[in-house]
């Protein structure tokens, strides 16, 4: 049985509220009721997974929220939609379809979501601090916000999400309490050169090892003794989120919580330590590519989580403004787009054949050409979703392969220590 305060009570009993404030909160504490959490807990923002387009039932559902009356109590940020308004044909989809996309959009903004639609909330101005309770959905997001930012999240599916925001509750369980953040698995990374952590595809690939290591439980990474950038905390949270159920993962001396072991562990011992060593990260690396590693390529797909400002740079840097023999696509953001272009790096990037996808993904919105191909990344979070997705299969490699394979117009690695 659910605790219910007694505003939650009136909202529940048409007291007080909107119908669709009744309807989001019936929702929570139904959640809760499942998930075996004893009552609620206010949040402090939400991000909504469920403003893409995969059938028109949620178009309906959330359609219906909104004309009764729901709005968000806390600040909400929209994940990637179907459409991107800026660029509207490049979506493959029937007219029909692409209504139904937009509509579902609409109802997000109707409800009071500030229309992000990003992946990457974190990297337009939606920063949680340490401690704080949010409602937030899209696996790489939940495992950002729960890792890097410290803040409390479970991953938090369509329509649970936008009731949450609705509400501003969430049921209070799994992440939200202090005694469910300790680490369970200690992965030691000690043993592996230094040269290998410094590799552009080091965090990728051991966050997709990690999340086939743990799978729901949280481990805890050491032996990472340098300067981590926030885009490979990124890159590493979204592999694992993508491999496996990870919501958070502890690296000793980088992230918030994990100043030290004994304070990770709660003072207990691992339930397992592994060792990572050569030949688990060369696995992990050929793991995410679904091809044979020779060849022509079809295209080049950039940004999952969207590719940051400083990403952005460094692509431009790195391909000395050469144009590129297949498609480059970037998939990123609204504000991040506006602030390129203020910069003069927008322009730049599709002179040398960038294709910007604006408020969406190749991977989750049809666009790609045709019905299959070979596409060449630096994602994990592409190279496991791309082929099932898409019907391109995909071969992973550093963004400096990315760059020299679409430059050439085939698969050009350098395995360096991935042979």
């Amino acid at each position: 049985m659910v605790e219910i305060t007694q505003e939650e009570k009136a909202i529940l009993n048409s007291e007080f509220g909107t119908t669709g404030d009744k309807t989001a909160l019936s929702i929570v504490v139904k959640a809760a009721e499942m998930l075996g959490a004893k009552r609620l807990v206010k949040i402090t923002s939400s991000h909504i997974d469920g403003c893409l387009y995969h059938g028109d039932s949620g178009v309906l559902f959330c359609e219906s929220l909104a004309k009764n009356g729901a709005k968000a109590k806390v600040p909400t940020t929209t994940n990637v939609g179907a459409v991107n308004f800026i660029k509207t044909n490049q979506a493959r989809l029937s007219s029909e379809k692409l209504q139904m996309a937009q509509r579902l959009m609409d109802a997000h903004v109707n409800m009071g979501c500030t229309p992000s639609w990003t992946c990457a909330p974190y990297q337009i101005g939606a920063r949680p601090k340490k401690g704080e309770q949010v409602a937030w959905g899209e696996s790489n997001a939940v495992a950002f916000a729960n890792t890097v930012l410290g803040a409390r999240t479970n991953r938090y599916g369509d329509f649970l999400d936008i009731a949450c925001a609705v509400s501003g509750r969430a049921p209070y369980y799994g992440l939200h309490c202090s005694k469910n953040r300790h680490a369970e698995i200690l992965l030691n990374v000690t043993g592996l050169p230094e040269k290998v952590k410094e590799e552009d595809t080091f965090f990728p690939v051991l966050g997709s090892l990690i999340g086939r290591l743990s799978s729901d439980s949280i481990c805890a990474v050491s032996g990472i003794n340098r300067i981590v950038s926030e885009d490979q905390l990124k890159a590493l949270c979204a592999a694992a989120a993508s491999t496996g159920a990870v919501g958070l993962v502890h690296i000793i001396g980088i992230t918030p919580e994990a100043t030290d072991l004994r304070h990770v562990f709660n003072t207990q011992r691992p339930r397992e330590i592994i060792s990572i060593d050569m030949d688990m990260m060369k696995g992990a690396f050929h793991k995410l590519s679904q091809t044979k590693q020779a060849g022509s390529i079809d295209c080049v797909a950039l940004g999952s989580p969207h590719f940051s400002i400083s990403e952005c740079e460094q692509l431009l840097e790195m391909s000395d403004e050469k144009k590129f023999k297949v498609p480059v696509y970037v998939c990123t953001n609204r504000h991040t787009a506006q602030q390129l272009k203020t910069q003069d790096i927008y322009s730049r990037l599709e002179r040398i054949g960038v294709v910007f996808i604006i408020d969406t993904c190749v991977v989750v919105t049809p666009i790609l050409p045709g019905s299959g191909g070979i596409m060449m990344t630096n994602s994990a979070k592409f190279a496991h979703y791309s082929a099932g997705n898409t019907g391109y299969r995909p071969i992973f490699g550093s963004l400096s392969d990315c760059i020299k394979s679409a430059q050439k117009g085939s698969a050009t690695l350098n395995y360096g220590p991935w042979k």
